[in-house]
Order: structure tokens, then C-alpha cells, then sequence
């Protein structure tokens, strides 16, 4: 696979709209990155050059050595959309995720000589909510763990079934990102998070008292040299398994659980997606399968509005 004479060019003469100072010093191995990449990819060059500059240029503000090979490691793109992209929507962040996974896909192939593999499209479905006798019983069992398991396990619980965050967010939260408010409430409002999130009334003293022991360390897995690492959050559940009868934890069930029930209790969907880092209340659609029907009684005073 070639690139054709007007896509070569195209990656030669570009140049983002950065200083000099910034984007000089890794302008060749960018542009040499695209031009190995963009053949195996379906991705416009443009695209992955503004992409791939981006981390680069990041990468390279945080001292790491210009190499390509360590700008596309996973811990190095986990680092830059919860640190370089803070303050984007959801959706720009995945975007950026998915295109520089892909450059780092499709530079493996090319150097081993293969043609990139098939992509087989996983579903985009959420997983399904716990049931609210699960999640208690989940809480007690982690509640009896021995140790730092204890504190994770909380953690974990409360940054998913509490505030609904998603798990490549989790392993960012530190104690200093999480305050109480004359009325206490935990709130959760983070720079590089992009939103405000209000823990849930029924896990507000267990994040509250996390955020205190955590101080400025991460408060889920402490201890760490490194933003996030592959498998970090999902390895927790791999090594700490529930007693027969329990289901598993999972970040994601919890995140489905914090959102069905906000669905279920009827508050606006607006506010729920802006509080789940949504584009729009349009990507909530398929967690509605399991929010319970009003009763017909409920239904018909919503209906009805308030008495004149």
C-alpha cells in the first residue's frame, strides 16, 4: 500500500496551528508516523496528522522522549485525553482515543508486513444495571475486604454507582478533586473532567470520607507514578471475585446502574446526559430498557401538572 502523490504532499506541507517553538522539534516524526500509518488506516491523513501532532506536541511539554513508539503506548494516550483533552466533551475524547489506537494498530501491521486485520465491531450496548438488592450486597461484601482492597472496592462503588463516572475516569479522581459543601454534598468538579458531578446521597459519606484518606493521592488505587495503565480498573474485579450468588464488579454496570436509576426517578434527561459527559440525551436511549413504567396513577399527576 502507497500513498497517492497528492496525499504525500499533503502530509509534507502540513502545519498545525501551534508555535514554532512547539511543533518544530517533532514535525518529522509526525509527519513520518502518518506516512507509515494512513495506507493501513481508513482514516483521512489530515486527520491523523492533526491527531498525531497533538499527543506529540503534549508528549513533549511533559518531558518524554520524541518517539513515536512512546507517544502511541496506551498508558501515553490514557495520560493524554484525561490530561491533554481535559475540558472537551466526551465524544472528542473517544474520537481522539479510537483515531490514535488505530495509528498504533495499523504502524504493528505495517512493520511486520502483514495487511491490517478485519475489525470486528463489538456492541455498543451498555452492560444492565445491578439490582438494588446486588448492589447492597455488593457494598457488604466489599465492606468486609482486608486492607487497601477494602478502600478500592468502596472507591470503585462510589465513583460508579455514586457519580456515574466512566472507567477511564475513575483511576484520574484524587482527594482534592472531591469537596463537600455546606449542605453536604459531594461534588466532584474536577478541571480535566469537563463537567460538575453530584455524588448520590446514599454514597456521599463513603466518597467523603475516601477523599480525606486519599488527600492528594488517587483515591482508587493509590500510590501509582502514572495517570492510568491498561486494564487498571477492570483488573480490580479480575483479582477480587464476590462469594457464589454475587455478580461481579463492573465500572460499567455501575455506570448503568447510577443512570437507570436517575432515569427511573424521573429527572430530566438533559441533565442527566451532561452529568454522564454525553453529547446529548440522545445517547441515553438504550439505557431506558430498564427504567420501570410509571404506575398509571404517577403518570396521570405528571400528566396533569400542578393544581391552579
Amino acid at each position: 500500500m502507497t500513498l497517492s502523490p497528492q496525499v504525500s504532499a499533503r502530509i509534507r506541507n502540513y502545519r498545525p496551528r501551534l508555535p514554532r517553538q512547539q511543533w518544530a522539534p517533532v514535525a518529522d516524526q509526525v509527519r513520518a508516523t502518518v506516512a507509515a500509518a494512513a495506507p493501513a488506516t481508513c482514516y483521512d491523513a489530515a486527520h491523523l496528522l492533526y491527531v498525531v501532532g497533538r499527543i506529540a506536541v503534549w508528549a513533549d511539554s511533559t518531558g518524554l522522549p520524541r518517539d513515536p513508539g512512546l507517544w502511541l503506548r496506551t498508558e501515553t494516550i490514557d495520560g493524554f485525553i484525561l490530561l491533554g483533552l481535559a475540558g472537551q466533551e466526551g465524544s472528542t475524547r473517544q474520537t481522539f482515543r479510537t483515531w490514535l489506537r488505530r495509528t498504533r494498530e495499523a504502524l504493528v501491521w505495517v512493520q511486520r508486513g502483514e495487511a491490517p486485520p478485519v475489525r470486528i465491531a463489538a456492541s455498543r450496548l451498555p452492560q444492565p444495571p445491578y439490582e438494588p438488592s446486588e448492589l447492597a450486597r455488593l457494598k457488604g461484601w466489599a465492606e468486609l475486604l482486608p486492607g487497601r482492597a477494602r478502600l478500592d472496592g468502596l472507591a470503585l462503588m462510589a465513583l460508579g454507582a455514586g457519580c456515574g463516572l466512566q472507567p477511564g475516569e475513575v483511576p484520574a479522581v484524587r482527594g482534592g478533586d472531591l469537596r463537600v459543601t455546606a449542605r453536604g454534598m459531594v461534588v466532584l468538579d474536577a478541571p480535566w473532567l469537563g463537567r460538575l458531578v453530584t455524588c448520590r446521597a446514599p454514597w456521599e459519606q463513603t466518597l467523603a470520607e475516601l477523599a480525606v484518606l486519599a488527600g492528594d493521592d488517587y483515591v482508587f488505587r493509590p500510590g501509582r507514578k502514572v495517570e492510568a495503565a491498561k486494564n487498571l480498573v477492570s483488573s480490580w474485579p479480575a483479582r477480587h471475585r464476590p462469594h457464589a450468588g454475587l455478580p461481579a464488579l463492573a465500572a460499567r454496570r455501575l455506570r448503568t446502574t447510577w443512570i437507570v436509576d436517575l432515569l427511573g426517578q424521573r429527572i430530566d434527561p438533559a441533565l442527566v446526559a451532561d452529568a454522564a459527559g454525553m453529547h446529548s440525551a440522545a445517547g441515553l436511549g438504550p439505557y431506558f430498557h430498564w427504567v420501570p413504567p410509571l404506575a398509571p396513577e404517577q403518570a396521570a399527576e405528571l400528566l396533569r401538572g400542578p393544581a391552579q
